[in-house]
């Protein structure tokens, strides 16, 4: 028997299997624009397990299963109460024989990895404390339709160091690219995920720096990105990182420091006249809805890589 595949983490694939998975995205939006997607999926369920709230995650998966034939279960964060009224072990042992997938939304990355573990059907990783893969392959989407290619792309990421900045390392450098993240003192990404995307970047020609000054990182950037200061779980913090992050807004003049048509990439929710303005965020060389669009694009690749049998 073929061992089952998971979605948990950019880290864990090799460029051949990142390219393919967005040649697969580009080609089911393609299609999709075309008229419909092939049923690939129908008579396939995926449990949806949220102990986080969702806009982008819930009903891009669900839209994309039912876009591929298949069906999407949305199980609220108080049906389960995922490690509390019941195991995870056991979730994952019970929701395999009801469906054909999971996808998690959860705060421990540990969850998703026991998920995983017991469970006898492909696990997805929709966003943990460590990584959101989905939206890191959603952003590689995007930038490769609007620049043409990955390798050699820089992308100045500024902001907190959470896990979708990990999510970028690592994709990043598995696709080739330039990555500069600068964060705030106390706000860096996680040292074991800098030290991979750096191994990966190593094998693919690609680079990943990290510094302080966001205008040195926004330098001759082709894409700028940025992310809320305040993350869910973390709003006990929200007030001293209001006071932090301030120089880390993308707005008129740091996006000057950047490419004359660098693209901005935001994953949403966004803050605004936090992290980003107005008028960057709905500026021309605003990428942000085409990245929320392609969401539902990079996930249905996800689904039809993992449950297509």
């Amino acid at each position: 028997m073929t061992p089952k595949k998971d979605f948990l983490s950019l880290g864990e694939l090799a460029p051949s299997e990142l390219e393919a998975l967005i040649a697969s995205a580009v080609a089911l939006k393609r299609e999709w624009a075309q008229g419909d997607n092939r049923p690939r999926l129908a008579g396939k369920t995926l449990a949806m397990v949220f102990q986080k709230p969702s806009l982008r995650t819930r009903v891009s998966f669900d839209v994309g299963m039912a876009q591929l034939g298949g069906r999407a279960l949305y199980i609220a964060p108080e049906e389960i109460k995922l490690g509390q009224r019941e195991s995870v072990p056991d979730a994952a042992r019970v929701l395999s024989r009801y469906v054909e997938g999971i996808m998690a939304r959860v705060f421990a990355h540990a969850d998703i990895l026991a998920l995983a573990q017991w469970a006898s059907v492909p696990v997805i990783n929709g966003l943990s404390d460590a990584e959101h893969p989905c939206q890191g392959l959603a952003d590689l989407l995007t930038i490769y339709e609007k620049l043409g290619a990955l390798r050699g792309v820089t992308l100045a990421y500024v902001g907190d160091g959470n896990n979708v900045l990990h999510s970028l390392l690592l994709g990043g450098a598995l696709a080739g690219m330039k990555v500069v993240a600068a964060t705030p003192a106390g706000y860096d990404p996680q040292a074991e995920v800098v030290r991979q995307a750096m191994t990966l970047a190593q094998q693919t020609a690609g680079a990943v720096r990290l510094c302080r000054d966001p205008r040195e990182a926004a330098s001759g950037a082709d894409v700028l990105y940025t992310d809320t200061w305040t993350s869910m779980g973390q709003e006990a913090e929200a007030e001293q990182r209001r006071r932090v992050f301030p120089p880390y807004q993308i707005n008129a003049a740091l996006l000057a420091c950047a490419r004359p048509q660098a693209g901005v990439m935001h994953c949403l929710p966004a803050h605004r006249g936090e992290e980003i303005t107005d008028k960057v965020a709905d500026g021309p060389q605003s990428w942000i809805f085409d990245q929320a669009e392609n969401r539902l694009h990079a996930q249905k690749a996800i689904l039809v890589d993992l449950l297509e049998r």
